[in-house]
């Protein structure tokens, strides 16, 4: 007879070996039409599957398939080697905010075997102009973030993705909103909301200043600049004012702000080529005024999406990854929005 004390070392050891066998797995499929007579009818589903032996609580990152925003979610390839021209929406997101929340709508769960589909409109994302009528390799991204159990934070899983092969042909690009027309400032705003970004456009304006003044004053590295932009190059540095300049040069008071999106996990996207119109969604107003992922630092991070003003994109989401790609790929980080916000919101304080 085992006694009490090794049957209780037995248990936990086979809870602990239990624990270290269980693995954590995905797999995501595009499937579709094989042909289609015009881009409008282009449309995939992806099929994400839970082919581990643990429960995961996944995010609902804009950027992938398991959202419908028509983000840069899908790498597309002619048989040439051209690829479509991306003309969607570039957007705020920090999954670590996101993994915190309590809203429903944030997550999918899926348990061991349990799949689930996401239907996306490429003509929304894609323009295929330039790249022509061809056969078409259309692969996605194959990240996601699941929410850790005991520590609420995400982390990175990669999906093993098969991709889906479609012929594409006659009209290859739909019409666009009408660009640089007169607007109003808001678009389906409430009384708060106004309130609310006749405070953060001057705050956003002040950001920028400051920053271009900054950079102006500094042409040298410094613990800021390093810290957000990566080792110092002269050329690096130019490019990095230059966006600021452009941004100090921004009339936020007078941009058109839509606040029409109800997504709680998303802050603020933009199309790049239509500037001075701003989506602003639920996590934006709970954002504090300024200091880190801060309303006037959205309008910071949206703005210089903006093709007018350098036009970035979101390689990186959130302040840790942002300092880890300024030491692996400055290059990379004097392209990335959340790295302009950050240095603009310099919080906490850097000289």
């Amino acid at each position: 007879m085992f006694s009490s004390a090794l049957r209780t070392a037995l248990v936990a050891l086979a809870a602990s070996a239990v624990a270290v066998s269980a693995e954590r797995g995905l797999s995501l499929k595009v499937s579709g039409p094989e042909a289609v007579d015009g881009v409008d009818n282009l449309k995939v589903t992806t099929t994400l599957v839970n082919t581990g032996d643990e429960t995961l609580k996944l995010l609902n990152d804009p950027r992938g398939a398991l959202h419908t925003l028509p983000a840069n979610t899908f790498d597309i390839v002619a048989d040439s080697g051209a690829s479509p021209s991306f003309t969607g929406v570039k957007v705020k997101y920090v999954p670590s905010v996101a993994a915190k929340g309590t809203d429903e709508s944030l997550f999918t769960v899926l348990a061991p075997g349990e799949s689930v589909s996401v239907v996306h409109d490429l003509s929304a994302a894609y323009n295929f102009t330039t790249s022509g009528a061809s056969t078409y390799t259309v692969e996605p991204s194959n990240l996601f973030h699941f929410v850790d159990p005991t520590t609420s934070e995400p982390v990175e899983i990669r999906a093993d993705a098969e991709a889906h092969v479609a012929a594409v042909s006659g009209k290859l690009a739909i019409a666009r909103r009408s660009q640089f027309s007169k607007r109003e400032t808001y678009v389906g705003c409430s009384t708060s909301q106004k309130s609310a970004l006749t405070t953060a456009a001057p705050n956003a304006l002040t950001y920028a200043t400051n920053a271009k003044s900054y950079l102006t004053a500094n042409t040298a590295a410094t613990t800021r600049y390093t810290t957000w932009f990566g080792a110092y190059t002269a050329a690096r540095h130019s490019t990095v004012l230059s966006h600021f300049t452009n941004l100090a040069g921004n009339s936020y008071s007078t941009f058109t702000y839509d606040c029409t999106c109800t997504d709680s996990g998303v802050y603020a996207f933009v199309d790049p080529s239509d500037f001075g119109y701003i989506t602003l969604c639920g996590a934006f107003w709970d954002a504090p005024a300024t200091g880190t992922d801060s309303k006037a630092g959205t309008l910071i991070h949206e703005s210089s999406h903006f093709t007018k003003n350098g036009g970035t994109d979101d390689v990186v989401y959130g302040q840790s990854a942002a300092k880890s790609l300024a030491k692996s790929s400055p290059a990379q980080a004097i392209t990335n929005a959340d790295s302009h916000e950050y240095f603009a919101e310099n919080n906490p304080a850097q000289s």
